[in-house]
């Protein structure tokens, strides 16, 4: 028998639960998410909410589907109780499977991602980050293993075009860690245009001594944040 829905009975039971949705045509897991009722089985169809971190996701869906095959899913943890709890599972499976769709990073998984013992000491044993220009952070964790680090930062984000824009500097970020510093040169949209990038330099060798292996202060960061981009001024 092929489950298509859980009836009202079984989602009571379920609460909370975290999914992946999986290629049959190569066995890929392409996409990390959690919900309640049977939000699994509508991500399964393409029925979605019609938000635009959707677009990788829902064109894998179709072209599954266009070969008269199903997307397969499977649970991986349910009877969770409470919304956070769940947040935190899914960003957990998110960085056992960085070659996801998903366009945001997990619940926190730009200070408590995957990191290795040496990435850990290097974190939390490095000085905190003096500002000493505006500038516009953007986490890389899940990129910057397949690119260098300019091309992991410089593309493809939901920003603010004109903070970017007055920002004296753009700064990439690993784990809470500073590990690059660039000068925009200019911010314009990407090729679906709902989203900007940059073209850009390295800043100069002064400049970069005072951010590289810095970390971004803890009173400085949301509990619990998932958006990749954040701004900071001198003042910060």
């Amino acid at each position: 028998m092929k489950t298509t829905a859980f009836p009202s009975e079984v989602q009571d039971q379920l609460k909370y639960y975290v999914y992946r949705l999986i290629d049959p045509r190569n066995g890929e897991t392409f996409y990390v998410g959690k919900g309640k009722g049977n939000r699994v089985f509508d991500h399964a169809r393409a029925v979605v909410d019609g938000t635009d971190e959707a677009s990788d996701k829902l064109q894998r869906i179709h072209d599954i589907r266009r070969g008269d095959l199903d997307v397969m899913h499977v649970i991986h943890r349910h009877g969770i109780e409470d919304e956070s709890t769940a947040l935190e599972v899914e960003a957990a499976l998110m960085d056992a499977f960085p070659a996801t769709t998903n366009i945001a990073g997990g619940t926190s998984s730009s200070d408590f991602g995957i990191m290795h013992a040496d990435e850990i000491m290097v974190k939390y044993a490095a000085a905190e980050t003096r500002f000493r220009h505006s500038v516009v952070a953007i986490t890389v964790n899940r990129t910057v293993a397949e690119k260098s680090v300019y091309q992991a930062v410089r593309s493809s984000w939901k920003i603010s075009r004109g903070r970017a824009e007055q920002a004296d500097y753009v700064l990439a970020v690993i784990n809470g860690l500073i590990v690059g510093v660039f000068i925009a040169d200019r911010w314009y949209p990407d090729e679906d245009g709902t989203r900007y990038e940059f073209d850009g330099r390295e800043a100069d060798d002064n400049v970069r001594r005072m951010y590289i292996n810095t970390r971004i202060p803890s009173r400085l960061r949301k509990p619990g944040a998932a958006n990749p981009v954040r701004y900071f001024d001198p003042q910060s």
